[in-house]
């Protein structure tokens, strides 16, 4: 697979800039065959196979694209929930939708119950949205897409109790098979993950789940945003 120059290790994609993004820990080390960007071919090669599973890919060039592309597609007053998601974050989009009252945000409900008296309810809010947006970990050449999480509460909405589903994928995700998108998955993207929360919360994390979404049940119920540029981690 043909890619572009790594980036340095302490760099941070040009969409990190786009939302302010907290910055990257400043102890962690991506490994650079998984920031790279992929070359067009391989990109639209890709795009070709989630749609013969099913899902409905959209490729761009930017991350400013991308944002626009889930925007237009959340109808004003639509039920909508976010997995955590530095990608989102980067976009713009996680703050555009809990920045505005156009649509009904879940994260908006749920901030304001108490999750020692309603956690029942919080669950079962967060488990079924009209719209799910994210991302993934990983998608292979093939066009399998695999999700990693602790809590797991992204599984159920991705893989089938969101009504509707729209990952935003940046081009660097994208390798050769499952066993690389595992490897990325230890070695790139939890290494981060663990540290930013140390940061944050004074705690780690670690992978207590991992989905593989091989193809979609219903025609038209996910869309798959390709950026051409590396967004997220």
């Amino acid at each position: 697979m043909t890619t572009s120059t790594a980036l340095p290790p302490t760099s941070q994609p040009a969409a990190a800039a786009v939302a302010g993004a907290a910055p990257l820990p400043p102890d962690w080390q991506p490994v650079p065959e998984f920031q790279r960007a992929t070359d067009r071919v391989t990109l639209e090669q890709v795009a070709e196979r989630l749609r013969q599973r099913n899902f409905g890919p959209v490729i761009v060039d930017s991350a400013e694209e991308a944002r626009d592309e889930v925007l237009k597609r959340l109808p004003d007053g639509a039920e909508v929930h976010t997995a955590k998601s530095r990608t989102l974050e980067e976009m713009g989009v996680f703050g555009e939708l809990m920045g505005s009252e156009r649509w009904d945000m879940v994260r908006h409900k749920t901030m304001a119950m108490d999750r020692k008296t309603q956690m029942r309810e919080i669950r079962k809010i967060q488990a079924a949205p009209d719209v799910m947006i994210g991302s993934v970990q990983a998608v292979t050449e093939s066009g399998q897409m695999v999700v990693a999480s602790a809590a797991g509460s992204q599984i159920g909405p991705y893989s089938g109790a969101a009504g509707q589903l729209i990952l935003v994928v940046g081009s660097q995700k994208i390798v050769p098979d499952l066993e690389t998108a595992l490897r990325r998955i230890t070695e790139h993207v939890q290494p981060y993950e663990d540290l930013r929360l140390r940061e944050q919360i004074g705690m780690g994390t670690f992978v207590a789940r991992i989905l593989i979404m091989e193809r979609d049940y219903i025609p038209g119920r996910t869309t798959v945003i390709l950026v051409r540029e590396p967004v997220g981690i």
